[in-house]
């Protein structure tokens, strides 16, 4: 099905979050002779940030450093991890409850020296 863009309607909407998360919204639209529903899904990050962490360890000897992540939303988080590197290990995935900090342990364990 093609429309052509002066059947097109727009429908302004404000969003205003007050904090990073996952909000959920429902839009019903009704006229004399339909009725529909919209499910809008809006994910607010914070501000991209950057760190920088330097490790030094023996080789063969692991190092832990245990990163704070802080869940300031309105719901529970199941974060993936993906790490990339050679050494580096850490859990594949974090919950961080809603309103806690948790803090994920990231290990590096050379295996040679580097």
């Amino acid at each position: 099905l093609f429309l052509d863009r002066s059947d097109a309607v727009e429908l302004p909407i404000k969003f205003i979050p007050q904090y990073a998360g996952c909000y959920h919204c429902q839009i019903l639209l009704k006229s004399s002779c339909d009725v529909r529903v919209y499910e809008i899904e809006c994910v607010v990050n914070t501000d991209h940030a950057e760190a920088e962490l330097e490790f030094l360890t023996p080789a063969y000897q692991a190092v832990i450093q245990d990163i704070p992540i802080s869940n300031m939303s309105s719901q529970n988080w199941q974060l993936e991890a993906i790490l990339e590197g050679q050494g580096f290990y850490g859990p594949p995935v974090i919950n961080v409850g809603l309103g806690e900090t948790a803090l994920y342990p990231l290990m590096f364990k050379p295996i040679a020296e580097c």
